[in-house]
């Protein structure tokens, strides 16, 4: 990892060379997938859709090259099984900044075609506004693959959900959905957008999980490895959980979607609980748990006992809360855990 001032100002020179070439690709293929006939900005045939694919992908990209720049060779002195956990990681990564990408587009087109009725875009300008879109994405993504922290997942987990649930809630076809649940907005021809959204979300928290105990490892060594791998597994689990919620439509299959929520609750309060105890010198941390938890149990209390909160209302408290929670926790492993990689001692997890 290059570091001091010269290095920094290479990773500048570098991350400015990479929104250009974002921007340059993305308008030569935007023009090229756009040309013919000017396209809508918005409604049917629409150039929002083919801008927000190509922009995920060219996020991605950025993110996979920028990878292969600043961390070739980082997982070389680790066994087999944690370089597969890295790779793993990565490649989640890399999903979930593509669909972050994506998925703002979509939400930006909407939001910009409320004062744009009617405009028609030739191929040109479709292509430019897909390079633009793309720089944005792309330069983002070529960021985090220069230096990954736990916190930049924490961060782009909590500003996926707001993209992906305003974007849901533009798109809503019952205006009232709130009335009920969130799981109101993955109804319909629109429900894809919350659906999809809480599925990258539970990709992105399962990834948490994996860079949480990366952290927890360099902190805590191979001693720690059997607690660390239980957390990870927590996370994991609270994570497909979560994915399976999307993938369970509540209007197909209600049974398993309710399942599956309650499940995903479960184990994203059990993370917190097994995080905190295996950092349990953290009197701070043990505090914020426990109050997590009380107010999860009591907002629960007041849904389905006294009735007095919607399950909708009950869903942002508990986003909210672990949110929250999440975000202490990440800055204290910014302040805690050391930058540089650790590989294990370790060749085999069995031993």
């Amino acid at each position: 990892m290059e570091k001091g001032t010269e290095g920094r100002l290479r990773e500048q020179k570098r991350m400015l060379w990479a929104t250009a070439i974002c921007f340059a690709t993305g308008a030569l293929a935007g023009t090229t997938v756009l040309w013919g006939a000017a396209r809508p900005f918005s409604g049917d045939g629409s150039v929002i859709i083919p801008v927000a694919l190509i922009a995920g992908l060219i996020a991605a990209g950025a993110f996979v090259v920028s990878t292969r720049i600043h961390r070739a060779g980082e997982t070389a002195p680790m066994p087999r099984w944690q370089a597969l956990v890295s790779d793993i990681s990565t490649v989640a990564v890399t999903m979930a900044l593509a669909a972050v990408t994506g998925v703002g587009v979509l939400l930006a087109g909407e939001v910009l075609a409320t004062g744009l009725r009617g405009l028609e875009l030739p191929a040109v300008g479709g292509g430019v506004f897909t390079g633009v879109a793309s720089a944005f994405g792309g330069r983002l993504a070529f960021r985090a693959g220069i230096r990954l922290r736990t916190g930049d997942l924490a961060g782009l987990l909590f500003a996926f959900l707001v993209i992906g649930t305003l974007f849901a809630m533009i798109t809503a076809r019952d205006p009232a959905w709130w009335e009920r649940s969130f799981s109101q907005l993955g109804i319909g021809a629109g429900g894809w957008a919350f659906n999809g959204t809480v599925v990258v979300a539970g990709v992105l928290i399962a990834t948490c999980g994996s860079y949480l105990g990366r952290d927890l490892h360099r902190m805590l060594g191979d001693s720690a490895l059997r607690g660390i791998a239980v957390v990870v597994l927590t996370w994991v689990g609270a994570g497909i959980a979560l994915a399976a919620v999307g993938l369970l439509p509540i209007d197909r299959v209600p049974v398993p979607h309710a399942v599956a929520a309650f499940t995903a609750l479960g184990l994203i309060l059990a993370a917190t609980v097994v995080t905190t105890a295996l950092m349990g010198q953290l009197g701070m941390l043990r505090v914020l748990t426990i109050a997590l938890v009380v107010l999860v149990v009591a907002a629960v209390v007041l849904t389905f006992g006294a009735r007095l909160l919607s399950v909708a209302a009950l869903e942002g408290v508990v986003v909210g809360l672990v949110l929250l929670w999440l975000s202490t926790l990440v800055q204290l492993l910014a302040i805690l855990a050391p930058d540089a990689s650790r590989p294990s001692a370790r060749r085999s997890l069995l031993r």
